[in-house]
């Protein structure tokens, strides 16, 4: 379906009264953001991306909203993954803690307008070349076998603040080691100069993008229209930082999201090679292709990481008894040698 350009208008309209009434709320005064606070923006933010796939199910038909209520959801849970680089970024550059939200905010909404223009990319390159969905696929399950392998393991994640594009600006900006508040430029002896949320900023902005490399080509997997795609991507964008603040505390207890992550990006890179030889019309020389509908689709990114939440929850429970049964175990040895 090829929605209109007063829909486009509309939604980039609606987008930016959210951005600019978040601004205002953030912008009141620095403080720190309680769970209470952020779980009821999250059901906020949860609640308008069902009500805008609603609305897409009964204006734009089952298969417009099938296709946005499964790229919401990739889009989301792929997402969680980037909170545990955002909790590096924020140690690393030690931000005040009062400060957080409305870096996260300036740092997310960067990341928007980068990945509007990378979807405006994708689209054109996949509406031009079939191949790129063989390119797209591949490169999908490689990062799948590659997130598999390195599991909830995030030293190399570590790294990502301290990247080249961070480093060439503290050398070219004037900046100092000190925060003036929550002020991205300040002024001493009568000079201009940067603080470091500009770098804080910059790091989450590049590391939404570098993150973008997975997600967007895993959502062109589930549906080729720029307009879910960049509807879902920017509804989850949108809620992305106040899950930080839920969920901060309990990404640790999420041992095998990795896992589950790297089970949908590969299923979504085999239905992006299986899209790829339909459109080469494979058919043809008969041989047997299966078709992944989008229900399909749907039904085993829920279900994967409905198994790996509750999975990682039972297995982050046991490891605290399972650690005092060991130290009672050492505490008895100990005795008994001596």
């Amino acid at each position: 379906m090829v929605f209109p350009v007063w829909v486009w208008v509309a939604t980039l309209v609606g987008l930016t009264a959210l951005i600019v009434g978040d601004l205002v709320v953030v912008g009141r005064r620095p403080r720190e953001v309680g769970v209470k606070e952020a779980s009821l923006w999250v059901a906020a933010c949860v609640g308008l991306a069902v009500l805008f796939g609603l609305a897409l199910l009964i204006f734009a038909g089952s298969t417009a909203g099938a296709e946005f209520f499964a790229g919401y959801v990739t889009e989301y849970s792929l997402s969680v993954d980037n909170l545990f680089v955002f909790v590096i970024i924020m140690a690393k550059f030690s931000v005040p803690k009062q400060h957080q939200h409305r870096v996260l905010f300036i740092g997310i909404v960067i990341s928007l307008v980068l990945r509007g223009v990378c979807i405006a990319a994708g689209a054109a390159a996949l509406a031009a070349f079939n191949w790129i969905f063989y390119i797209f696929g591949a490169f999908l399950i490689y990062t799948a076998i590659k997130v598999a392998r390195e599991g909830n393991n995030t030293e190399e994640s570590s790294e990502a603040p301290d990247n080249v594009v961070v480093r060439a600006l503290q050398r070219i900006l004037p900046t100092i080691d000190t925060y003036d508040g929550g002020k991205l430029v300040t002024r001493i002896d009568g000079r201009r100069v940067f603080t470091p949320m500009v770098m804080v900023v910059s790091a989450l902005g590049i590391a939404n993008v570098v993150f973008a490399l997975d997600s967007i080509p895993a959502i062109f997997g589930l549906t080729t229209n720029g307009y879910i795609v960049f509807t879902a991507n920017a509804l989850a964008l949108l809620g992305l930082r106040q899950l930080y603040f839920v969920i901060g505390g309990l990404l640790e207890r999420l041992v095998y999201l990795s896992y589950g992550l790297s089970v949908i990006l590969g299923f979504i890179g085999v239905k992006l090679i299986i899209e790829a030889l339909h459109g080469s019309h494979i058919e043809e020389i008969h041989l047997p292709v299966p078709h992944i509908g989008i229900a399909l689709s749907l039904g085993v990114i829920v279900v994967v990481l409905a198994v790996t939440t509750v999975a990682s929850l039972v297995r982050s429970r046991s490891l605290p008894q399972k650690e005092k049964q060991e130290e009672e175990q050492t505490e008895k040895q100990e005795e008994f040698a001596s």
